[in-house]
């Protein structure tokens, strides 16, 4: 199949308005962020392991976690179709990670990030599937994910979850500044197998579908 000679319909952008509607699990509450989550932040954000793979720095004090919580965070409230979830665990409500979805109408690009201690349990992908659960009842038509080839747990994730391996392309990563091969993946929620996310493919002179 020639990836170059696949592509969607804008037309198929089109969801209903919802912000972060809270979301429950077998073991999680998914709830959006507040100024009570502030310390829980700092672990979840300040972890340089946690933030390894992630578009951006750890944050280091209280202070710049506030000012991320009300000048990034609180904003994407204020839209009206979001998805950007703090991930907390029934027994306690204490955040220990989160989930969002970046650029909708456009990639519908999922993320995700947990605190260390928690990894290795499949809460990442029980929060995930949730929230692309929600994502296929508002009628949005796909989602996509990409990953560093050095993170491959972050791959399983998003195949534990119904994604499928689409193509690969190397990107000169900013803030960092380093070139990152990424791996992406897509899943189509309206039945609309064929389609493929190529906007990466298409911007990125190096481009390729690997063996994955």
């Amino acid at each position: 199949m020639d990836i170059k000679e696949i592509s969607f319909n804008k037309e198929e952008k089109r969801a209903g308005c919802e912000n972060t509607p809270e979301l429950e699990t077998e073991r999680l509450l998914l709830r959006k962020f507040t100024d009570r989550d502030i310390d829980d932040m700092l672990l979840l954000y300040g972890d340089e392991d946690v933030n390894k793979f992630l578009p951006w720095f750890p944050l280091r004090t209280r202070e710049e976690v506030i000012r991320y919580l009300h000048n990034v965070i609180y904003p994407v409230y204020k839209k009206d179709i979001a998805y950007t979830y703090a991930i907390t665990q029934k027994q306690d409500d204490r955040v220990i990670g989160y989930v969002h979805v970046n650029d909708i109408g456009d990639s519908n690009d999922i993320g995700y990030a947990l605190r260390r201690e928690f990894w290795h349990r499949g809460i990442t992908s029980e929060a995930a599937a949730a929230v692309i659960a929600q994502m296929r009842k508002n009628g949005l038509p796909y989602v996509t994910a990409t990953h560093d080839v050095n993170n491959p747990y972050s791959g399983e994730v998003m195949k534990k979850i119904g994604m499928t391996y689409r193509y690969s392309y190397e990107e000169q990563w900013q803030p960092k500044g380093i070139l990152v091969t990424f791996r992406m993946y897509q899943l189509n929620l309206d039945g609309k197998d064929e389609r493929i996310y190529r906007k990466y493919w298409d911007k990125y002179d190096v481009h390729y579908v690997e063996n994955v």
